[in-house]
């Protein structure tokens, strides 16, 4: 019995974890709490994109595998461009997060701003 638990935890450890398949883009979904309005919108990897007076720029975007659960992970940079008090002062650049945000959880890293909401929704090729 002992040689068959060894010889399963032997052949476990060389069974290799599926890769997660990366995407040159992301589709993320946006609120303005605001006005209630959602939209979505793409995002290429490195390109940063607007959402209102959020700068979006996705540095990678990760769809587990179909025989793997589903799972979508975007890791993302935001700054924030508030509109500035004054015409003549230049936009204030506030970064707001940096990191990972997950399509099945999206309250486990999520954005926090007072006007704007984004979530992960599916990766793009």
């Amino acid at each position: 019995m002992k040689k068959l638990i060894v010889s399963l935890a032997v052949m476990a450890s060389f069974v290799a974890a599926t890769p997660a398949f990366a995407a040159p883009g992301a589709v993320l979904r946006g609120l303005d709490k605001i006005s209630g309005q959602a939209r979505d919108f793409t995002a290429p990897i490195g390109r940063p994109v607007r959402f209102g007076t959020l700068e979006i720029t996705v540095r990678s975007c990760q769809k587990a595998p179909p025989e793997e659960p589903p799972e979508v992970s975007v890791y993302l940079e935001v700054v924030d461009h508030p509109v500035p008090r004054r015409k003549d002062e230049p936009s204030p650049e506030k970064p707001v997060m940096s990191g990972w945000i997950f399509a099945s959880s999206p309250s486990l890293n999520a954005l926090e701003h007072p006007t704007y909401d984004v979530w992960a929704i599916d990766c793009r090729s």
